[in-house]
């Protein structure tokens, strides 16, 4: 049996590109013989209603954004029959990168109607759900100095929020405990993750996997700026793997609190705080992947 397809398109999602691709979508499926429906989505809760009504409907929820809305659509979609398909049309796109999801929309469309049904894990900050990466520190004010800018557009966004956290920042002291065992440090972020990379291709975890039924964790320790800047653009190339400066772990319980509070972003969002702690659901979400 063929797919149908309820169309999300977040209008805002990287400054109109879901509403630029959508014409190229409607035509792949049209060509495909694809039934579909859109829908304009006007905040998180209205994506992952309309999500929600999809999936009842016996409909495959392809979603026109960045990675911002896939977490509310994950957190609807998890524990269901339903899939979702990505066409990535935000500014960081990770968890397509990731998957192996094409960038251009007409090629991501025709894989969302003849690709393979995926079972990937997701990830839960006190059971708010997130699908790539959560973190906190450093990363904290990052995300919200990248989530704030109007003027800076595509993936620089991300490395004119580093400069600007940089500048200000003061080290903190971290404790993370991965299935009971207790680990401290001080330094710039810890970062939780399902998913390797995040902010526009920093493989920060490379080590990670998206059904593998655990979480792995980065913990960036205290060294000088321009060590830790230098550092940021490693991860780029995944070249941090070896530095003294970083602490990877994995598990599927993550207790983790700070020295001083800060809000936990996951896929971009602000969607816990600090102290908390983060579990893997195993395989609940499927994914339309390569």
């Amino acid at each position: 049996m063929s797919r149908r397809f309820a169309l999300l398109v977040n209008p805002v999602s990287a400054g109109g590109k879901a509403l630029k691709a959508l014409p190229a979508v409607h035509a792949e499926l049209d060509r495909l013989g694809a039934a579909h429906r859109t829908v304009t989505t006007r905040s998180s809760e209205h994506a992952a209603e309309e999500a929600a009504k999809a999936a009842a409907q016996g409909e495959t929820v392809a979603a026109l954004s960045g990675d911002g809305m896939l977490r509310p659509l994950a957190a609807v979609l998890k524990g269901t029959p339903a899939a979702l398909a990505v066409v990535p049309c935000g500014r960081g796109n990770d968890l397509a990168r990731v998957l192996g999801i094409p960038t251009d929309p007409t090629e991501a469309t025709e894989l969302a109607v003849t690709g393979a049904e995926k079972l990937l894990d997701v990830g839960n900050v006190d059971r708010t759900p997130f699908v790539g990466i959560a973190s906190f520190g450093f990363d904290s004010e990052a995300n919200r100095i990248a989530n704030d800018a109007k003027l800076v557009k595509g993936n620089a966004v991300y490395l004119y929020a580093a400069l600007r956290t940089l500048a200000a920042w003061k080290p903190a002291a971290f404790t993370v405990t991965v299935d009971g065992e207790r680990h401290e440090a001080s330094g710039y972020s810890v970062a939780v993750g399902n998913s390797k990379a995040y902010g526009g291709g920093m493989f920060v975890l490379p080590m990670a996997e998206l059904d593998d039924g655990r979480l792995d964790v980065l913990i960036s320790k205290d060294a000088p700026k321009l060590t830790f800047l230098r550092g940021v653009f490693d991860t780029f190339k995944a070249a941090h793997v070896d530095s003294p400066n970083v602490q990877f772990l994995h598990g599927e319980v993550i207790e983790v609190a700070s020295d001083r509070p800060f809000v936990i972003y996951g896929d971009g969002d602000p969607i816990g705080a600090t102290p908390t702690t983060i579990r893997v659901e195993r395989r609940c979400l499927r994914v339309i992947a390569p």
